[in-house]
């Protein structure tokens, strides 16, 4: 996947090292991001995506 947004980058590299704290806590500090207006939608509608087409642990 494609991302423009570090934070999205390292969410992928979290789920796919097992790291399912690691990588809640980048989405839940994006959401907050999105929340308070301190970035676009773009970032949020990336974490999705990537919590869709990433697998915990690098296993499908």
């Amino acid at each position: 996947m494609e991302t423009k947004h570090q934070s999205v980058r390292d969410y992928i590299a979290a789920r796919e090292r097992g790291d399912a704290d690691g990588a809640s806590a980048i989405a839940q500090e994006v959401a907050e991001r999105f929340a308070t207006r301190t970035t676009d939608g773009s970032e949020a509608a990336e974490i999705y995506e990537a919590s869709m087409t990433t697998p915990l642990g690098g296993a499908w």
